[in-house]
């Protein structure tokens, strides 16, 4: 049996207080809306109570950020990507961030199971003024059980369109791309973070976010295997191979934080579901 689980997030600003609505089908819903640094600022959990995906299923979400509003959204665990018999396991989300708003889209990683075949999409549409942070976090296979990526196939495809694009296909079978040092070199963990804005930034706010973002990664643990750059006046992207998740979840929780403060002006306040 697969299923279609699809859900419509939405929020808008409402006497200066950033408020979430939304419709779902199938398993896949909002907790309770929290605000933890005040009204402007709504923290939402999404929850997938089956936590994982077989080949035909699909996780759709929509959600758009209306002008002025400020979402935050994370996961309580990862999602699975389990052996699929047949069929492609889906996991998609379109985000549209209106005039003015900003959107934190920042789910822990997705975990790509052997024998999986799978697609992890993201596409976010920005208003000239719009800003957003978003991280993308994969592991494959879990090392440290002794459950390897041997087989199957991972897609990702992350995009902001007319700015930039981001595809790729990791195939367990592809020896050099896996262990290569100029593929993954044997890493097991892939995650990326990217700040993103509607329309050019300033040269000097670009440096001053690089300049964070870097100084962070010379420090860290993971820094042979870390970089940050800015591919377009509208993007800058930090990216992290490691082993294992944990060491890039917390580089890149780092850096988020950094940028909260750096670009906007706000505390790295860390969800609260992140610390249980």
């Amino acid at each position: 049996m697969t299923w279609l689980a699809r859900l419509d997030l939405d929020y808008t600003l409402e006497a200066n207080r950033s408020v979430t609505r939304y419709l779902h089908q199938g398993p896949l819903r909002i907790l309770q809306s929290l605000y933890p640094e005040g009204d402007a600022v709504c923290h939402n959990v999404l929850v997938h109570p089956p936590s994982g995906l077989v080949g035909g299923d699909t996780l759709d979400m929509r959600v758009t950020v209306g002008s002025g509003a400020h979402g935050l959204v994370t996961t309580p665990g990862a999602t699975r990507f389990y052996r699929s018999e047949t069929g492609l396991a889906t996991q998609q989300v379109h985000a549209r961030v209106e005039s003015g708003a900003r959107l934190e889209w920042l789910p822990l990683e997705a975990i790509a199971y052997s024998q999986c075949d799978a697609l992890n999409r993201a596409v976010f549409d920005l208003a000239p003024d719009a800003e957003m942070m978003a991280w993308d976090i994969t592991a494959f296979g879990l090392p440290a059980a002794d459950m390897p990526f041997a087989q199957g196939t991972f897609r990702q495809h992350l995009e902001i369109p007319g700015v930039w694009l981001e595809r790729g296909t990791i195939n367990a079978t592809d020896t050099r791309l896996m262990n290569s040092p100029l593929g993954l070199a044997g890493q097991r963990c892939m995650a990326t973070l990217v700040f993103a804005a509607g329309s050019a930034m300033a040269d000097e706010r670009i440096e001053r976010a690089l300049g964070c973002a870097r100084e962070l990664l010379e420090a860290s643990e993971l820094r042979l295997m870390a970089g940050a750059t800015s591919p377009h006046k509208q993007v800058i992207v930090v990216r992290v191979l490691a082993p294992v998740t944990e060491p890039a979840m917390q580089l890149l929780r780092k850096v988020w934080a950094a940028w909260r403060r750096e670009m906007w002006g706000l505390p790295g306040a860390v969800p609260r579901l992140w610390n249980l």
